[in-house]
């Protein structure tokens, strides 16, 4: 329980560090090469979070999914096959959620 309290936590906390993030980057908006460089560190910033709890939540999910798999199949190990079938179907439906926050962050630092 103090685990999921403790993750909680820092996801709020993360999450708000995103929010007021670009607050800060902005907040002097006189100079436009001073803007310039802190749109682009605010964009190294943000895009390094997005992909960080993108890889972070993925690799929780499927370590879970790979545990609940091992146990079902230790509990009716004649339903192998199908069993295995399914956690690799779900192990690419994580895996693809992933690539696309990939995609998503380039597209971030290069085209916006």
């Amino acid at each position: 329980m103090k685990l999921r309290k403790m993750i909680a936590v820092s996801l709020v906390v993360l999450l708000a560090m995103a929010v007021l993030a670009p607050v800060a980057v902005f907040a002097d908006g006189a100079d436009a090469a001073k803007t310039e460089g802190a749109t682009i560190s605010g964009k190294a910033i943000g895009s390094g979070i997005a992909i960080g709890l993108a890889a972070a939540g993925g690799a929780i999910a499927m370590g879970l999914a790979s545990g609940k798999a091992n146990e079902g199949i230790a509990r009716q190990p004649e339903a192998n096959g199908q069993i295995r079938s399914t956690l690799m179907l779900s192990l690419v439906f994580i895996e693809t959620a992933i690539i696309y926050a990939l995609l998503v962050v380039i597209l971030v630092i290069f085209v916006l």
